[in-house]
């Protein structure tokens, strides 16, 4: 999971972009990158960290241009660590490309390979996405008429990306001289969505990860990008779309409502926020089976992603609906850190209680999901040290038990704590008197009640049923055979400096 922006404007993007990568830091944490593109020249700069970290005034000042993108990087692939892998990525042959990627590619492996031995191309680091660039580029001097590109042979090099690349992939490219680039894998796994906003001179427009950041920059959302469909903004601002991909299919990530977007996003036509408030609806009649109403006094959300749910489980059993947690909004989202031992000290940091709301009182603590359990543990040792009489807890999500590897770092089945465990062995283990756990038919519902047609979803860290088709158990034991030996923070020096300022000079263009 990472966030991408990208925009043409009438007037320098800098300031756009780095505001939209603030209203998509949800997305990423790790790193922040912009790159824009002033005539033949792409300014770059990107560095560890948040974006208000990474970006100082005279990072802004030296990224003009009224063409750019934009990327907060989640660590799904290669090291959590490796500044080098920061984004946007660049690469100057045969023409100058930037691109942000947001997703991960499940036969980067394989793609390596072909791009040494049949494209004659270098990958630098360990990143897909450099992977993913590499094979763009080589489509379109494929594409390409001897040193010219146009509509017409970017649509098909975009068209031999989807042939070659497996996986999830949501992306926002520059293209020197040329313009700016954006298209989605055939399945559409990761979210992808476009706005306009008209000036007086001219239509701008704006690519983004989510809708809330077309909302806070004044863009106006015109749709989703299809699953497979790419879109090119030239620089003479002409707009132009095309489906690339032979046999798409709508397959987007069940996850991104469960947790991953903002609750103000609108996802494939989907309020993420509605959906909420209908998983909240689901779980109520879950949790009447199996817990007595009576035996709940108050409940209590997981600040932030379960608060829709909670509220609305709370008025179906009509129930006291309580703030029970106040978070510190100055750590980071715990599920998206490295690092256990990482994300156990982050939460008493993120996490305090409201002392009366749990004294003395039988309490249903209500959270999005349980991923690795160490979040829930902690938080039922909280409930319990503030004086609850029972702690139980219901999930507006299913049993995590798969790893997901469309890019959402869950990799390995080792540290799900839902894998090979039953419910009461999970309470057990987080502490609760009882657990409830959203059903996955239930939770498919609670969207299709929003949209009839959107019927397709992958929810393989629920059911294990991967969308793409191409993911066994030796490809699962490869990808935990690596991040078993991925490296620690220490293998880094990881302060600032690691952050990049470039200045990328191309070549006159040969039209002129």
């Amino acid at each position: 999971m990472c966030g991408i922006l990208g925009v043409m404007a009438t007037t320098p993007v800098n300031q756009l972009l780095y505001d939209g990568l603030m209203v998509l830091q949800h997305r990423g944490q790790d790193a922040a990158g912009i790159a824009t593109a002033e005539n033949n020249t792409f300014h770059l700069h990107k560095g560890p960290g948040l974006v208000r970290d990474v970006f100082r005034t005279r990072n802004m000042r030296a990224l003009p241009g009224n063409c750019g993108i934009g990327h907060v990087r989640y660590p799904t692939a290669g090291s959590a660590y490796n500044f080098a892998e920061a984004q946007p990525f660049y690469v100057n042959s045969p023409f100058g490309l930037c691109l942000g990627h947001n997703g991960n590619l499940t036969n980067a492996e394989q793609l390596k390979g072909e791009m040494f031995r049949l494209d004659r191309r270098h990958i630098n680091t360990n990143s897909d996405s450099e992977v993913l660039l590499n094979v763009l580029a080589h489509e379109l001097q494929s594409a390409a008429h001897g040193y010219e590109l146009d509509v017409d042979a970017i649509f098909q090099a975009v068209g031999g990306v989807h042939r070659r690349c497996r996986g999830a992939y949501a992306v926002v490219v520059l293209i020197a001289g040329y313009g700016l680039l954006a298209f989605r894998d055939p399945h559409g796994i990761r979210p992808l969505v476009y706005g306009q906003n008209e000036t007086p001179e001219g239509m701008e427009y704006l690519v983004s990860s989510e809708s809330v950041a077309l909302d806070t920059l004044g863009f106006k959302m015109v749709r989703d990008i299809e699953p497979g469909e790419a879109v090119f903004i030239d620089f003479n601002f002409q707009f132009h779309s095309r489906q690339c991909a032979q046999q798409p299919m709508y397959a987007p990530c069940i996850f991104e409502y469960v947790y991953l977007a903002r609750p103000d996003s609108v996802i494939d036509g989907v309020s993420v926020y509605e959906s909420r408030l209908a998983m909240g609806e689901k779980l109520a009649e879950k949790v009447k089976k199996f817990i007595p109403i009576d035996e709940i006094d108050v409940v209590i959300p997981i600040p932030d992603s379960s608060r829709p749910s909670a509220m609305q489980l709370a008025q179906v059993l009509g129930i006291p609906f309580r703030e029970g947690f106040v978070k510190n909004r100055y750590v980071g989202r715990t599920f998206i850190m490295p690092g256990q031992a990482m994300r156990r000290k982050s939460v008493r940091q993120k996490l305090n209680t409201v002392g009366q709301e749990f004294k003395g009182k039988r309490v249903l603590l209500v959270d999005d999901s349980i991923v690795r359990g160490t979040t829930s543990r902690e938080i039922v040792d909280m409930a319990r040290a503030a004086g609850a009489v029972k702690v139980y807890f219901a999930s507006a999500a299913p049993p995590v038990r798969f790893p997901n590897v469309y890019g959402i770092d869950m990799p390995t089945r080792a540290e799900l704590i839902a894998t090979g465990r039953t419910g009461d062995e999970i309470a057990a283990e987080i502490g609760a008197d009882a657990l409830v756990y959203q059903d996955i038919e239930a939770l498919k519902e609670s969207i299709t009640s929003l949209r009839a047609d959107l019927t397709l979803f992958d929810a393989s860290c629920f059911d294990g049923c991967y969308i793409t088709g191409d993911i066994d158990d030796y490809y699962l034991d490869a990808v935990e055979g690596k991040r078993g030996g991925k490296g620690s923070k220490n293998d880094d020096d990881g302060d600032g400096k690691a952050s990049q300022q470039l200045v990328l000079q191309l070549a006159e263009d040969s039209r002129d």
